[in-house]
C-alpha cells in the first residue's frame, strides 16, 4: 500500500517540456484595401522542408488547428468570419488515426477585417498554430499591421551590431544533421498516456477508501437494483451510471484543452515559474490540512440538492444527474486528490491537457468500477468491510502524502530561483519529519480531530506503520555527507545531489566535470580531442534527475562520462539568472519578430531549438569538436540503451580520421 501511495504521487512530478518561440516557419503580412472600412490581411508563411502547418479546419482530437484572433483588449475593428486558405493538403496521421488538413512548403491565409472605428490605422492580430515534423512546436505570434501600407512595427526594428554578432554565434554549423530527424524517445513516449491513466486509476482507488465515497457504494448499487424492474435492467442502469461517472471526470479536463489552445505556454511553464510553484505548494498544504480534519473543502450544499432533485427524472438524464450528485457530494474527499492530479499533470512533458484527460479517465474509471461490479454480483456487497474509523485513517494518510508532495513544488521554486534554501538535505529532512509523523499517527501516538479512540492496533495498521518508519529511516543517511548514497526511491524527486549544504567538489551531477557554457566546453573538446555529450537539462526537470541518478550512476556509464566525454550541461529553464549585460542581446526570429535574450534560460532554450529543432528535456546530443553529430540524439531511456548509445558514438569518434 505504501508503495502504491508513493508511486501515485511520484508520477505527478514528471518532467516538463520548456516551450519556446523559435519556429521553423517564416510569416510575413500584407494588406489589401477592399473598401474604406474593409481590409484583407494576408498571412504568407514559408515552412522549412518536411514541416507542416495545420489548417483552421483540422479535425477535433488531432493536431492543434490554426487560429487568427484579435490581440487582447483590442477594439475598433473585428474579424469577418474565418480566414480563407489556399493550397491545403490532406495527410493521414497514424498518431491521431485521422486524416488531417495541412499546409506544406508554404501557406497563404487571408483574414478579412471590418473597422467599426474609421479612424483606426493600425490593427493587432494574433496568429496561433502548430507546426510539426518529428516534433511539434506551437506558433503564438502577435502582429502589428499598418493599414496604410507601412511595414509591421517589428519589421522596423533593426538589430544593433552587437545583437547581430551574438545571434550569429548562437547558430552552429552542424554536420550530419540527418540524424536529428531520428531522435529517440524510448521510455518516455511509449505508453506515456497509458501509464498516466493507470496512475490516475490508482488515485481513484485511493479515493474509494475515503469516508465520502466508500459508504456510497452499497447504498447506490442497492438503490439501482431496487429501482429497476428486472435484474438485467438493474445491471444496465448501474453500468450506465458508472460510464457517466467516467464521463463527468473526463469532462473536468476539457477546459484545459481550451486553455492550451488559447495560450500553449500556460501549461508548459509550471515547473519553471517560481510563483506558480509557490501557489501549488500553498494549495496542496491547504488540501493536506483538510484531510487531517481541521476543516472541510465542500461545494455549496445547494448544488448537491439541485443535482439530487434532477436525479429523480427518469431515464438516462436521471442517471446522469445521480452520477453528478456523487461527484459533488464526495468532493470534500476527491477534491484534494484531483487537485494533486491537476498540479502534477500541468507539470508534465508533452501535451499536459491530454495527460490530465488520461489521468481523469483513470480516476473516474476506478470510482465507477465498484458500482458496475457489485451490480453484476450483488452478493459481493456482503463482503465489503463496514464503514468505520479506518476510512478516516486513510484520509489522514493521504493528508501526510499531500504535505510531502507539496514540498516538491516549493523545492522547484527554490531551484529555479537559486535561493539556496531548500538544499537536498533540507528537503530530505522535511520528508523525514513528515513520514515520522505519519508513522506516529499509525502507531496511535498522535491523533487528529475526527479520529476515533483506538483500543487495539490492527495487524495491517502496524505493518503499514513499520513500512513508513522504515522509509523514514531509509531517508536519514541522505541528510549526511555520505558518498555514493543514492536514494533511488526519491530519484528525480529530491533536489540534485550537487545542490547540497555540504561543500561539493563540483556543481555538476554525480561530481562529474561539466561545462555550463557551450563555447567553453567546445574549446576543451578541441584541446583534448574528446567527443562532446551535450546535455539539455533543467532545474525543475524530474526526468533529468532520474537519468543522472539512475542511469549516469551506473559504473560503466559513469566511467565513460568521466573519462571519455566532455560534458556540457545547459539549463534551459534558468530564467531567473541573468546573463552579464555585455552578453544580453536581441535575437531576430525566422518570422521577423524579436526575442530578448536576457537570461541563461533564454539563451540555451533558443540555442536548442534553432540548432536541434527540439524543445524537450532531457535531450542528449553527441558530437565531435568539428560539430559533426555522431549518433541519433537520445532522451529519457534505460541504462542498456544509453550505454550502447555512448559506446557506438565513442567508437565512431575514434574511427574518424
Amino acid at each position: 500500500m505504501k508503495q502504491l501511495f508513493f508511486t501515485f504521487f511520484l508520477f505527478l512530478s514528471l518532467a516538463i517540456v520548456s516551450q519556446t518561440a523559435e519556429d521553423p516557419i517564416k510569416i510575413t503580412t500584407s494588406v489589401k484595401k477592399i473598401t474604406a472600412t474593409t481590409f484583407d490581411v494576408v498571412f504568407s508563411a514559408k515552412l522549412y522542408k518536411g514541416w507542416y502547418l495545420y489548417s483552421q479546419y483540422n479535425p477535433e482530437g488531432a493536431s492543434l488547428p490554426l487560429v487568427i484572433s484579435l490581440q487582447e483588449n483590442e477594439t475598433g475593428y473585428a474579424l469577418v468570419g474565418k480566414a480563407k486558405e489556399k493550397t491545403t493538403f490532406k495527410k493521414y496521421s497514424p498518431i491521431w488515426e485521422k486524416e488531417e488538413i495541412v499546409f506544406k512548403d508554404k501557406a497563404t491565409i487571408t483574414q478579412r477585417i471590418q473597422l467599426t472605428n474609421a479612424a483606426i490605422t493600425t490593427i493587432k492580430l494574433n496568429f496561433f498554430g502548430q507546426v510539426c515534423e518529428t516534433a511539434c512546436i506551437n506558433i503564438d505570434e502577435n502582429f502589428t499591421i499598418s493599414l496604410d501600407g507601412k511595414k509591421k512595427a517589428f519589421e522596423q526594428i533593426k538589430l544593433d551590431e552587437k545583437s547581430k554578432i551574438l545571434s550569429e554565434q548562437l547558430k552552429l554549423d552542424l554536420k550530419n544533421t540527418a540524424l536529428l530527424k531520428q531522435t529517440t524517445n524510448n521510455t518516455e513516449s511509449e505508453n506515456s498516456l497509458f501509464s498516466i491513466f493507470l496512475l490516475g486509476f490508482a488515485g481513484g482507488l485511493l479515493a474509494l477508501l475515503t469516508p465520502c465515497v466508500f459508504p456510497m457504494i452499497p447504498l447506490t448499487v442497492s438503490f439501482f437494483t431496487k429501482q429497476s424492474q428486472s435484474k438485467s435492467k438493474g445491471i444496465f442502469n448501474a453500468i450506465l451510471y458508472g460510464l457517466f461517472i467516467v464521463f463527468i471526470y473526463i469532462l473536468l479536463s476539457v477546459p484545459f484543452h481550451l486553455i492550451d489552445g488559447l495560450d500553449p505556454s500556460i501549461l508548459n511553464t509550471i515547473s519553471t515559474n517560481v510563483w506558480l510553484n509557490i501557489f501549488f505548494f500553498i494549495i496542496l498544504v491547504f488540501f493536506a490540512f483538510s484531510f487531517f480534519g481541521f476543516y472541510e473543502i465542500t461545494l455549496p450544499s445547494s448544488w448537491g440538492n439541485k443535482m439530487d432533485s434532477a436525479s429523480e427524472v427518469g431515464g438516462f438524464v436521471g442517471i446522469f444527474f445521480m452520477a453528478l450528485t456523487l461527484a459533488i457530494v464526495s468532493f470534500s474527499c476527491t477534491g484534494p486528490i484531483l487537485g494533486s492530479l491537476l498540479a502534477g499533470s500541468l507539470g508534465t512533458f508533452g501535451n499536459p491537457a491530454f495527460q490530465l484527460t488520461a489521468g481523469m479517465a483513470g480516476f473516474g474509471l476506478a470510482l465507477a468500477l465498484p458500482f458496475a461490479l457489485f451490480a453484476l454480483f450483488p452478493n459481493l456487497l456482503n463482503a465489503l468491510p463496514k464503514s468505520g474509523g479506518w476510512l478516516n485513517t486513510t484520509k489522514v494518510v493521504l493528508g501526510f502524502l499531500e504535505l510531502a508532495f507539496a514540498f516538491k513544488f516549493l523545492s522547484n521554486s527554490d531551484l529555479v530561483g537559486h535561493w539556496g534554501i531548500f538544499k537536498r538535505e533540507i528537503f530530505i529532512g522535511i520528508w523525514i519529519v513528515i513520514f515520522i509523523g505519519l508513522a506516529l499517527y499509525l502507531f496511535a501516538k498522535i491523533r487528529f480531530p475526527h479520529d476515533s479512540p483506538i483500543q487495539k492496533l490492527s495487524f495491517s495498521r502496524i505493518s503499514f506503520g513499520v513500512l513508513v518508519a522504515a522509509f523514514a529511516i531509509y531517508l536519514i543517511p541522505g541528510t549526511f555527507k555520505t558518498p555514493n548514497y543514492n536514494l533511488s526511491l526519491l530519484s528525480g524527486f529530491a533536489p540534485p545531489q550537487f545542490y547540497s549544504i555540504y561543500e561539493q567538489e563540483s556543481d555538476c551531477p554525480l561530481g562529474l566535470d561539466c561545462y555550463k557554457d557551450f563555447d567553453k566546453g567546445l574549446q576543451i573538446a578541441k584541446a583534448t580531442n574528446k567527443p562532446i555529450l551535450l546535455d539539455f537539462t533543467g532545474w525543475a526537470c524530474v526526468n533529468c534527475r532520474k537519468m543522472e541518478e539512475n542511469v549516469w550512476s551506473d559504473p560503466s556509464i559513469y566511467q565513460l562520462l568521466k573519462e571519455e566525454f566532455i560534458l556540457i550541461s545547459l539549463y534551459v529553464d534558468d530564467y531567473e539568472k541573468e546573463l552579464p549585460i555585455t552578453a544580453q542581446f536581441n535575437f531576430k526570429k525566422a518570422n521577423g519578430s524579436i526575442k530578448k535574450i536576457k537570461t541563461y534560460g533564454d539563451k540555451w532554450s533558443t540555442f536548442q531549438i534553432i540548432n536541434f529543432k527540439n524543445a524537450s528535456q532531457p535531450y542528449y546530443v553527441l558530437l565531435n569538436a568539428e560539430l559533426e553529430i555522431l549518433n541519433t540524439p537520445q532522451q529519457y531511456t534505460d541504462k542498456a540503451t544509453y550505454l550502447n548509445w555512448l559506446q557506438e558514438s565513442l567508437a565512431k569518434h575514434q574511427n574518424t580520421p
